[in-house]
């Protein structure tokens, strides 16, 4: 797992230094996707592995530390929320719109004390109006841990369960990886 997680490195610092759109040009960053070309709404039949989610996570925490841009959408000039989870599932062949609202209907709803990581989490103040997404990092006994980019902080992990300000925000969680 140690040499899986250096070489996302070395794809997300080459990634980092290189203009977005030749994304779509780079190879699957992770061997262990099973579905090649999976279309903008995952088909019934789609299968990646859980080992997959974990790697999901691991590479979404590569870009700790990137600076948040408004509708951000790239690691070379910042990330938005929904910038950086489209980025991320990106990597993986999974292509979603970069807009919060939109995700927020992608996929399969997912109770909170299922959420598995890779999972897309969304906050606000009802679920007409959609503030803010994130990446399940993981869940355990001490709640729901994130990877998303803050106005204040850029991308960011933390657990959002703790958290006084996002803990009351959170709406509902999605998988729009259609996974076991």
């Amino acid at each position: 797992m140690r040499a899986f997680s250096q070489f996302l490195f070395i794809v997300a610092a080459s990634v980092s230094f290189t203009a977005c759109a030749t994304f779509n040009s780079l190879p699957h960053t992770t061997p262990k996707v099973f579905s090649k070309n999976i279309p903008q709404t995952a088909p019934k039949g789609a299968y990646m592995a859980v080992d997959t989610r974990a790697d999901m996570a691991a590479f979404a925490q590569i870009f700790v530390g990137i600076r948040y841009q408004y509708a951000g959408q790239c690691p070379y000039d910042g990330f938005d929320c929904s910038g950086f989870t489209a980025y991320v599932m990106k990597g993986f062949g999974i292509i979603l719109s970069p807009a919060s609202a939109v995700q927020a209907t992608t996929g399969k709803l997912v109770p909170l004390d299922q959420v598995m990581a890779g999972d897309l989490l969304f906050f606000g103040e009802s679920t007409k109006k959609i503030q803010h997404v994130a990446m399940v990092v993981k869940r355990d006994k001490n709640g729901i841990t994130c990877v998303h980019s803050t106005s204040s902080r850029g991308v960011m992990v933390e657990n959002v369960s703790l958290s006084t300000y996002w803990k009351p925000k959170i709406l509902f969680a999605r998988n729009v990886i259609y996974g076991k």
